[in-house]
């Protein structure tokens, strides 16, 4: 019987696949990318079927005017712009919380960047309405969705670059 070793939790922060490791770089953009588009596009349903008040294009909402954001284009931008603002966060959470393992420190992550869009610095910049004129289903909404968006970076760096795969029965390696 072959002995299997795990490869994870090397010195260089990535994983050795046969000889090659993972960039940090390209695996976070990458990341960043489809935790954008997948919770961008999920925050634009939830926007379509009145779940939340928030328009998927609030991150740029300084930028353009209000009626373009409303419109199908204005719409695409908002979810372009989500889809940067998750690769920014992606990076800074690798470099801040990139070798703590499990799932908690990516569900934090995104109730803090919740927290502050939604509390601090959304309402002053005008990017969404202070809390108490939103209402509960859009606080809800967006709160669980920033949490399962900080929790897909967060585990999905943790389990590149940490030992979390030894966790993982012998038969998913």
């Amino acid at each position: 019987m072959r002995k299997v070793q795990s490869a994870r939790g090397k010195r260089s922060g990535g994983t050795d696949y046969g000889g090659k490791q993972t960039n940090p770089f390209t695996y976070c953009l990458k990341l960043g990318f489809f935790a954008g588009l997948i919770w961008g596009l999920l925050h634009w349903l939830l926007f379509l079927i009145h779940f939340t008040k928030v328009s998927p294009g609030y991150l740029v909402e300084p930028f353009f005017r209000e009626s373009f954001l409303k419109t199908f284009w204005g719409q695409l931008v908002g979810v372009g712009a989500f889809i940067v603002f998750s690769i920014i966060a992606t990076f800074i959470y690798k470099v801040m919380l990139g070798r703590i393992p499990g799932p908690w420190p990516g569900l934090i992550y995104g109730l803090v960047w919740w927290l502050l869009l939604f509390l601090t610095i959304g309402p002053v910049m005008q990017i969404v309405d202070p809390i108490n004129k939103i209402g509960y289903d859009t606080i809800a909404t967006e709160g669980s969705l920033f949490a399962v968006w900080g929790l897909f970076i967060g585990y999905t760096i943790a389990f590149e670059f940490t030992d979390e795969a030894s966790r993982e029965p012998m038969s998913a390696h």
